[in-house]
C-alpha cells in the first residue's frame, strides 16, 4: 500500500489528470461488484466530539435521509409483497402448534363461502390503504410514503412524478447539434445561458429526458411552442412531457436559464489569483468530466450522446475568451461588451466541451495544419516556452504513430492558476494546474519531467478519449489506460533523457499494491451512481490499465500492437466503443496462434491480479495461479483464471532483451520443461507483466545468491521486482519477514535508482507504522538497519547540480531519508544557492524551526515560480509544531491563504509526520461537511483525502473510530468504495505488525 510517499523520490504522479493532490502517486482505486458497502462494524452511531486540534466542526452531524433507489414496478411489488409474507411468517411462528388430536370437522358450505367474502373484503381493505395510503405496514405504522406509482417514477420539484426512473438517460432522443450563447458577469460571479438543441427523435416516445443541475430556467419552447418542464434535483435531470407521441424526427429544443458560477472545481467555475502587483484577477473556467456540463448547459450529459457544438461567448472586452474550436468573429455589443463566436466543433462528448474567460496572454507555433498555443497570467509568460516545444514535439510523434492526423486546426494547452485535477483534455482546449504545465528558469530536470508527462498524456488523449470515446464510464480505462501508457511511448521515444522507463516501472509497483486489496474492482466494472462514476477515476482504469497495455505489446511482435491501434481509431474515430472493439482491432491485425480478446477479458473482467507460484525439480518447473490478495481471509472470489503470458530468464541468460522466453500460463497449474540444467530462474522479465511471482524456498535460495555474488546478472528492473514482490509476500503472509531481510542483504552494493528507491519506500512504510504506534526502540533500530544498508550510498551523494534524472531521483530519495531520519547529520540548511532538485528536501529541514517556517510562508506567499511553491508547501505542511499545523490545515480549507485545491496534499503531508497525523485525522472528521461541499464524494480528492488520513493506522482502536465514523456518513460517503479500502487497510497493517513484531525484535 502507497502509504509512506516521503520516501519517494519526487516523480510525477502516475494519475496525470489528479497528479498534483500528493507528493507522490499515490494509486487509488474503488469496484461495484454490489451496491451495497458493509462497512463491518458494530452499529453504534459516531457522535462528533471536540477536535484537538480545539476547532470546532460544523455543528452536529444532521445527516440527510438516504435517496430511495427506484427500480422496476415488478421488483418493488414483489419486494413489497414479500416483505409482508415474511412479516406474516414471522408472526405466526411466535405461536405454539397444539397438539393433534387425530380428527377435524369438515366447516358447512355457508361458513365457507362466508368465510371467503370476509377474506376478500380484508384483502381489498389493505389493499386500499396500502395503495391510497401510502402505508408501509412497518411496525412503526405509517411513517412512510410506499406508493407502487411513487416507487416506479419519482416526484419532481413541483410535486407531479417525474417521467423517468433511471440515473441513465433514455435512448429515444439524440442530440445532433448545440448552439450555446453564455454571458459570465465576473463581477457579481452568475451567468446567463441559452441553449438550442437540434435533436433526433428515434423512437416514438412522449418525454425528451436530459441532464440540468443548479439552473434557474427561465424559459423553454420546443419546435416554437413554449413547453412546462419537470426538475428531478436527485438525479439532476429534467423532462419535458408532450400530450401525444413524438414522431421520428428532428425538432429544436430552446431553453434560457441564469446560473451562479461554481464556486467549487466542476461546471462553469469561477477563478482567481493575485498578480505580482497584489491585485486580484479574476476568471472563470471549465472541468466537465465527468459530470459537470450539465452545471454548464442543459444537456445529454452521456459519452455516448456526442453531437456538434457552436458556442458565442459575451465578455468584458478586457477579457479573452477560449473554446474548443478556433475563434470565427468577435462583435462589438458596445457598454465595454464583445461577444466572441467559435467555429461548429466535430462531433465530441459534452465532457469535453469546454471555454474560458480571462486576461491571459500566449505564445503560438504551428505544427503541420495545427497551431499549437499555451496560455497562462501575465506574470508567468516567461514560464510557457518549454510547455510549446514540449507540446509540438509530441504532436507530431502522435500525428505519426497513430497514422490519423489531429483533425482540428487548433490546440490550446492553458494554465489555470485555481484548477483541482492535474489536467483535462478537453478537445482543443486542455487546461492545466500552474504546476503541470509551466516551467521556469530554475525549474529541474525531475519538474520538466512532471510537466513532459502531463502534456503526453493530455495530447495522447486527443486520439483516446476524444477521437473515440468510451460507450460509458465502465470503459473509462478505454481512456485513461491507454493515455497513461501511451504518455510513456511517447516519452521514451521523444525525450530519452528523462528516464521515463523507471517512472513507468515505479507506476506499476503502486498499482499492483492497490489491486492487491479486496477492495479492488475489474478493470471494466458496472457504473451507475454518479459517485461510482466518480470512483472509477484511480489506479486500475489509469495505471492497471497502462499496465496490461504494456503486458499485451511485449506478447505480441512486428508492430503489431501499433497496427491494431491505428485501425481501431481508423474504424471508430468521432465514435464510441467498448474494449471487446478494442481486441477484435488487434486480433485481426495478430499473426500469432493468440486470441487477444480471450487473453485480454481475463485481465479486464476479473478483479485484481495472479500470483505465480514456481517450483523447480531439475529441468521439470511447476506453475501454478491464483488470485494474489493481501488478505486472503476475506477473498470474495478465488476461482479466477488468467492467461498469462509468463516471461522468464536464467542464469544461461539473463540480462539482454534476446534472452526473454515465453510460456503462456491458463490453467490453474502447468508443467514447463526446460531444454537445460539452469542454477536459477526468474520470472516476469522486467516486470512487464502485471503479476508477481512467488518462488519455493530453494528458487528464492538461488536467487538471494546470485545477487549477492553479483547482483548485476539480473537488470535493474529485475532487481527492483524481486524486492516488490518480497515485500508484498511478506505483508500477505506467504514468506517470512526473515526472508525479506535474508534478500536486502544484497542492498549494501546496490546503486541503481529502481531497486534503491523500491527498497526505501517499503522500508519506509515499516519505520512509519512503527513510529505511529510508538514502537520508539524498533523505529530506532530500523532507522540503524536504514542507515547500516544504505549509509555509504548517502554519504556519496553531492549537492552540487545534476543533469540526470535518474541520478537526481536517487539522491533526492537517499537525502529525504537521511533528513527525516536525522542520519549522521546528513542534513543542514543552506543559504546558498540550492539545487531545485533538493529543495524540498532542504525546506523540510528549514521549515523545524520558527524562524525557517516563517521565510519559506513568506517565500510561499510571494513566489511566482509553481514547482518552487509546490515544494515550499509540503515543507509547511511537515512542521512539527501544532499551532503550525492547525494554522495550515484551516488556511488550505477555506482557501483564504492557501488554495484549496492544495487541501488534499496538506493532508497527505501533515499525517506523515507523528506530530501531525492524528490532528489532521480529527480535522477531517471535524470538518466532513465543509470538506465535502469542496470536493465531490467519490472524488479523486476525497479518495487521497481518506486515504491519507486513515492508512498508517495499525491499532484496534484506530479501526473502531474509522469503522464508526464511515458508518455516520450516510449518503455523505460511507458507501464510497475508498472507505472499504481504507478499513481494509488498517487491518492488514494490523495483521502485519502482530504477525511481525517478534521478528523485528529479534533480527533489526
Amino acid at each position: 500500500v502507497d502509504t509512506f510517499n516521503t520516501f519517494k523520490a519526487p516523480q510525477p504522479r502516475n494519475m496525470i489528470e489528479n497528479s498534483m493532490f500528493e507528493e507522490e502517486p499515490d494509486v487509488v482505486d474503488l469496484a461495484k461488484e454490489s451496491p451495497s458497502y458493509p462497512i463491518d462494524t458494530d452499529d453504534v452511531v459516531y457522535e462528533p466530539r471536540s477536535s484537538r486540534l480545539l476547532v470546532r466542526g460544523l455543528g452536529e452531524n444532521d445527516l440527510d435521509e438516504d435517496e430511495e433507489d427506484y427500480e422496476s414496478s415488478a421488483r418493488l411489488l414483489g419486494m413489497s409483497f414479500m416483505n409482508r409474507s415474511s412479516n406474516q411468517r414471522s408472526a405466526a411462528s411466535s405461536y405454539i402448534r397444539q397438539h393433534y388430536s387425530g380428527s377435524c370437522s369438515m366447516p358447512s358450505t355457508k361458513t365457507m363461502v362466508v368465510g371467503v367474502v370476509v377474506l376478500v373484503l380484508v384483502a381489498s381493505m389493505l389493499m386500499v390503504l396500502y395503495f391510497l395510503l401510502g402505508c408501509n405496514f412497518t411496525t412503526a405504522g405509517c411513517q412512510k410514503t410506499n406508493s407502487t406509482m411513487d416507487s416506479i417514477y419519482p416526484n419532481s420539484t413541483n410535486g407531479e412524478l417525474f417521467p423517468w426512473a433511471d440515473l441513465r438517460l433514455p435512448c429515444s432522443v439524440h442530440p445532433v447539434h448545440y448552439n450555446i450563447t453564455l454571458h459570465p458577469d465576473l463581477t457579481i460571479m452568475t451567468f446567463q445561458g441559452s441553449v438550442s438543441i437540434l435533436v433526433q427523435v428515434l423512437n416514438e416516445t412522449k418525454n425528451i429526458v436530459l441532464h440540468s443541475s443548479d439552473m434557474n430556467i427561465i424559459k423553454a419552447t420546443f419546435d416554437g411552442k413554449e413547453v412546462h418542464f419537470l426538475e428531478y434535483k436527485p438525479w439532476q435531470q429534467i423532462a419535458f412531457k408532450f400530450p401525444e407521441d413524438l414522431k421520428k424526427g428532428q425538432y429544436v429544443l430552446n431553453i434560457t436559464y441564469t446560473a451562479n458560477l461554481s464556486s467549487s472545481y466542476d461546471g462553469f467555475y469561477n477563478s482567481s489569483y493575485v498578480d505580482t502587483n497584489g491585485i486580484k484577477r479574476v476568471l472563470a473556467a471549465t472541468q466537465f468530466e465527468p459530470l459537470a456540463a450539465r452545471k454548464a448547459f442543459p444537456c445529454f450529459d452521456e459519452p455516448a450522446f456526442k453531437s456538434t457544438f457552436t458556442i458565442k461567448m459575451t465578455r468584458e472586452s478586457k477579457y479573452i475568451s477560449l473554446s474548443n474550436m478556433p475563434k470565427v468573429i468577435t462583435t462589438d455589443l458596445k457598454n465595454g461588451l464583445e461577444e466572441d463566436e467559435f467555429e461548429k466543433s466535430v462531433n465530441m462528448s459534452t465532457y469535453l466541451v469546454a471555454f474560458i474567460v480571462a486576461d491571459f496572454i500566449s505564445v503560438s507555433k504551428n505544427v503541420s495544419k495545427t497551431k499549437v498555443s499555451v496560455y497562462a497570467v501575465p506574470d508567468k509568460k516567461e514560464q510557457v516556452q518549454y510547455a510549446l516545444d514540449t507540446a509540438c514535439k509530441l504532436l507530431e510523434f502522435y500525428n505519426s504513430f497513430f497514422k490519423n492526423e489531429y483533425p482540428l486546426s487548433k490546440l490550446d494547452l492553458v494554465a489555470i492558476p485555481d484548477f483541482l485535477a492535474g489536467a483535462m483534455e478537453n478537445w482543443g482546449l486542455i487546461t492545466f494546474r500552474e504546476t503541470t504545465l509551466l516551467v521556469g528558469s530554475n525549474s529541474s530536470a525531475i519538474d520538466k519531467q512532471l510537466v513532459t508527462s502531463v502534456i503526453a498524456h493530455e495530447l495522447a488523449h486527443q486520439w483516446f478519449g476524444n477521437l473515440v470515446t468510451m460507450q460509458w464510464w465502465n470503459d473509462l480505462w478505454l481512456n485513461e489506460g491507454f493515455a497513461t501508457y501511451m504518455q510513456y511511448i511517447s516519452i521514451e521515444s521523444v525525450f530519452p533523457g528523462l528516464d521515463i522507463d523507471t517512472e513507468f516501472l515505479n507506476v506499476r509497483f503502486k498499482a499492483l499494491a492497490k489491486d492487491a486489496l479486496n477492495s479492488s474492482h475489474p478493470v471494466s466494472t458496472v457504473v451507475s451512481t454518479p459517485e461510482q462514476v466518480e470512483e472509477m477515476f484511480d489506479s486500475v482504469s489509469y495505471e492497471k490499465g497502462a499496465s496490461i497495455l504494456l503486458m499485451l505489446n511485449a506478447t505480441l511482435t512486428d508492430g503489431e500492437f501499433q497496427k491494431g491501434v491505428t485501425q481501431y481509431l481508423q474504424k471508430y474515430k468521432l465514435s464510441n466503443t467498448k474494449s471487446e472493439n478494442l481486441w477484435n482491432s488487434l486480433s485481426q491485425v495478430s499473426k500469432q496462434n493468440l486470441s487477444v480478446s480471450e487473453m485480454m477479458n481475463t485481465w479486464t473482467v476479473h478483479k485484481g491480479f495472479p500470483l505465480v507460484t514456481v517450483k523447480r525439480s531439475g529441468t521439470q518447473v511447476t506453475l501454478t495461479q491464483e488470485h494474489f490478495l493481501l488478505n486472503a481471509e476475506n477473498s470474495t472470489d478465488d476461482s479466477s483464471l488468467w492467461h498469462i503470458p509468463l516471461t522468464y530468464v536464467s542464469d544461461k541468460c539473463s540480462v539482454l532483451s534476446s534472452c526473454k522466453q515465453v510460456f503462456h500460463l491458463k490453467e490453474k497449474t502447468a508443467t514447463l520443461k526446460l531444454p537445460d540444467q539452469v542454477k536459477w530462474l526468474k520470472f516476469n522479465v522486467r516486470s512487464d507483466g502485471f503479476y508477481i511471482v512467488h518462488y519455493d524456498e530453494e528458487g528464492w535460495k538461488d536467487l538471494i545468491g546470485a545477487l549477492k555474488e553479483d547482483m548485476n546478472v539480473l537488470s535493474c528492473k529485475d532487481r527492483a521486482a524481486l524486492i516488490n514482490n518480497i515485500f508484498a509476500l511478506s505483508r500477505s503472509g506467504k514468506v517470512s519477514f526473515r526472508q525479506v531481510l535474508n534478500l536486502m542483504d544484497y542492498i549494501r552494493n546496490e546503486n541503481e535508482t529502481a531497486p534503491v528507491t523500491e527498497a526505501l519506500f517499503q522500508l519506509g512504510q515499516i519505520y512509519r507504522l512503527l513510529d505511529k504506534r510508538s514502537e520508539l526502540d524498533l523505529a530506532s533500530r530500523m532507522t540503524s538497519y536504514i542507515e547500516d544498508h544504505f549509509g555509504s550510498l548517502m554519504e556519496n551523494q553531492s549537492w552540487d547540480l545534476e543533469t540526470s534524472v535518474s541520478k537526481m531521483t536517487l539522491r533526492s530519495a537517499l537525502l529525504e531519508m537521511a533528513c527525516s531520519l536525522n542520519i549522521r547529520n546528513f542534513c543542514v540548511v543552506i543559504d546558498s544557492w540550492i539545487p531545485s532538485d533538493l529543495m524540498r528536501t532542504v525546506f523540510k529541514v528549514a521549515a523545524q524551526t520558527d524562524e525557517g517556517w516563517g521565510k519559506l510562508l513568506d517565500m510561499y506567499k510571494h513566489s511566482i515560480n509553481d514547482p518552487e511553491k509546490h515544494k515550499t508547501l509540503e515543507a509547511l505542511a511537515s512542521t512539527q509544531d501544532v499551532w503550525k499545523i492547525i494554522w495550515i490545515l484551516q488556511k488550505s480549507l477555506d482557501g483564504s491563504e492557501i488554495q484549496t485545491q492544495e487541501f488534499p496534499l496538506v493532508i497527505n503531508t501533515i499525517c506523515k509526520s507523528f506530530a501531525g497525523y492524528l490532528y489532521a485525522w480529527d480535522f477531517v472528521k471535524e470538518n466532513w461537511d465543509k470538506i465535502t461541499q469542496k470536493f465531490s464524494v467519490g472524488s479523486f480528492a476525497i479518495q487521497s483525502i481518506i486515504m491519507s488520513a486513515t492508512s498508517q493506522f495499525s491499532t484496534k482502536t484506530h479501526l473502531v473510530e474509522a469503522q464508526n465514523f464511515f458508518s455516520s456518513l450516510g449518503t455523505k460517503g460511507s458507501q464510497m468504495r475508498i472507505v472499504q479500502e481504507a478499513i481494509e487497510t488498517i487491518k492488514l497493517n494490523m495483521r502485519w505488525m502482530e504477525n511481525n513484531l517478534n521478528t523485528l525484535q529479534s533480527w533489526l
